[in-house]
């Protein structure tokens, strides 16, 4: 891992620029449109969460006179990770290549910056210049609650609306309400399961065995492990709870 100040700040700097480019373009206003809509979407949200938490970093890190590890909201951050991961599994793997959407759409720059690129710096960000012995058994856990919360709030916000499929979106060209509902209800148990193996993953590496990790990956990926294989960490207990959940 990386604890050197300079890197830290050019890192951190890239990546705060490339934010405001892609807050601003999330309001529409490259399109000279106003996205009135922006609220609602996940990758926005997301993106949001992570742009503030690396501003906090980079003051953090300017203001700090030594070479050190990045130490700013470390369970926030973690959270974010989940976030921002989600937002660049579920738009590569589920909506880029659907049949009814434009390709060209996915080369405008709020798409190219808000699915890819800050994605990718910012969990590199947590990967090269974040303590990762500090994580808690629990983070995984809490962690799950950031997605969960959002498809709460789809489902209050569409029953605010009276769930009216008439309301246009922005572009007029699709409803409002049920655009973002329908997927939603269509890749709920997919949004899930990206969340439930995102935490595998990262237990592997920060607060349970190699042995456990690799029991636990297993799991995430549908093979089975010997029952007699012996385990010993109560987040390992935790984890396997995630995973049996449906």
């Amino acid at each position: 891992m990386i604890q050197n100040k300079t890197t830290q700040l050019i890192f951190q700097s890239f990546f705060c620029a490339f934010g405001i480019i892609g807050l601003i373009s999330s309001l529409g206003i490259f399109d000279m449109t106003w996205r009135w809509d922006f609220y609602i979407h996940f990758t926005n949200l997301s993106n949001y969460l992570c742009i503030g938490i690396m501003f906090a970093e980079l003051v953090q890190t300017a203001r700090k006179k030594e070479n050190s590890y990045v130490s700013t909201l470390p369970l926030l951050k973690f959270i974010s990770c989940l976030g921002i991961l989600l937002t660049f599994l579920v738009f590569n793997i589920l909506l880029a290549g659907e049949p009814t959407r434009n390709p060209a759409l996915n080369f405008k720059i709020n798409s190219v910056l808000l699915h890819i690129v800050l994605p990718i710096m910012y969990i590199a960000d947590w990967i090269l210049f974040y303590e990762h012995k500090n994580v808690k058994w629990n983070w995984p856990i809490i962690s799950a609650i950031f997605p969960l919360a959002y498809a709460i709030f789809v489902f209050l916000h569409a029953w605010a609306y009276k769930f009216d499929a008439t309301i246009p979106n922005y572009t007029k060209t699709g409803s409002f309400i049920s655009s973002t509902l329908s997927f939603l209800a269509n890749n709920v148990l997919k949004f899930i399961g990206v969340a439930k193996n995102f935490c595998f993953v990262v237990s592997a590496e920060t607060f349970i065995s190699s042995r456990e990790a690799l029991i636990l990956i297993n799991l995430s990926i549908g093979k089975s492990v010997p029952s007699a294989t012996p385990v010993k960490s109560k987040c390992f207990f935790a984890l396997y709870a995630i995973h049996i959940i449906p």
